[in-house]
C-alpha cells in the first residue's frame, strides 16, 4: 500500500479493457435491454474492487456502497476483491463507508487482496468474510511511494504521518481479527503472503469457499 501512490496506467491499455467488458442483453415488458456486466451485477447488490486502488476506483466504489445502501438499508452487498493494493488514503474511504452503510457488506477474495486490498477484504461483516481456495493475501507495512525531497522539517513531518497511517492500519486488523496490534506488527514487519486456509487462521475471513452459493447477492 502507497502513502503517495503514482499510477501506471496506460490509457491505451484502459480503453482496451474497456473493450473487453461483455455487454449483457436482457429482455423486459418493454422490450431489450442492455448492460455491462457490471452494471447488471450492480442490480444483484455485487460490487467489484478490482486493479489498483486509487482515488477513481475507491470514489467508484463508495459512490456503490451508497447507492445501493439508499436503495435497501437491510439487504446485503457483496463485494469481490482482486487487487494488489495501492492508496492507503483511498482504500480507508472504502472502508469507512463499509462501516458507514447499515447493509452488511460480505467480502469475497478471488485472486488476491494484496496490501490496502487485504484491509479492505478483512473490514467486510464478521461471518461474511470469504476467500477463493486459491486466493492469496498479502500484509506489510504501508509504503512511501516516489522520491522523497525537501526540508528537514517537512520529511519529519511525513515520516510521523506515515507511522500513523502504520497505526490505523494495525488497528484496524486487530479489530477485524482478534489479534494484539503487537502480533500484526511482527506479521506485517515483513511481506507476508498468505493462504486461503492460512486467512482463516489468522481472522481475516470466516471461510473458505469450494462452491458459489446458492444465490450470489
Amino acid at each position: 500500500m502507497n502513502h503517495h501512490p503514482t499510477t501506471n496506467h496506460d490509457e491505451d491499455d484502459d480503453e482496451d479493457s474497456m473493450s473487453l467488458i461483455p455487454i449483457v442483453i436482457e429482455k423486459t415488458g418493454r422490450g431489450e435491454r442492455a448492460y455491462d456486466i457490471y452494471s447488471r451485477l450492480l442490480n444483484d447488490r455485487i460490487i467489484f474492487v478490482t486493479g489498483g486502488i486509487g482515488d477513481g476506483m475507491a470514489n467508484t466504489v463508495v459512490a456503490q456502497l451508497l447507492f445501493l445502501a439508499n436503495e435497501d438499508p437491510k439487504a446485503e452487498i457483496s463485494m469481490y476483491i482482486n487487487s494488489p493494493g495501492g492508496s492507503v488514503t483511498a482504500g480507508l474511504g472504502v472502508v469507512d463507508t463499509m462501516r458507514f452503510v447499515p447493509c452488511p457488506v460480505a467480502t469475497y477474495i478471488i485472486g488476491q487482496a494484496a496490501s490496502m486490498g487485504s484491509v479492505i477484504a478483512c473490514s467486510g461483516t464478521k461471518g461474511r468474510r470469504f476467500a477463493l481456495p486459491n486466493a492469496e493475501n498479502l500484509m506489510h507495512q504501508p509504503l512511501l511511494g516516489g522520491v522523497m525531497e525537501g526540508q528537514a522539517t517537512d520529511l519529519e513531518i511525513e515520516a510521523r504521518h506515515i507511522l500513523r497511517m502504520r497505526e490505523q492500519l494495525y488497528a484496524i486488523y486487530s479489530e477485524q481479527t482478534g489479534m494484539s496490534t503487537e502480533r500484526i506488527a511482527e506479521i506485517c514487519e515483513r511481506n507476508t503472503w498468505l493462504t486461503a486456509p492460512q486467512m482463516k487462521e489468522h481472522g481475516l475471513i470466516d471461510q473458505v469457499l469450494t462452491k458459489l452459493p446458492t444465490k450470489v447477492a
